[in-house]
């Protein structure tokens, strides 16, 4: 398990969690505000998908 950040404009958090939910198995994503005004941070936790299916 690991755990990715991502700095992105607010009108992109959700597409860069379904990207990562297509790459990756993950958790619900944390989402804060940058001390820039106008991007926030996601934390999301990952695993890689299981291969074995």
């Amino acid at each position: 398990m690991f755990e990715i950040r991502v700095i992105c404009a607010p009108g992109d958090a959700d597409r860069v969690r379904a990207a990562l939910a297509e790459a990756f198995t993950t958790g619900p994503a944390r989402q804060y505000p940058t001390r820039d005004p106008g991007r926030v941070r996601l934390y999301i936790t990952a695993t890689h998908h299981d291969t074995d299916q």
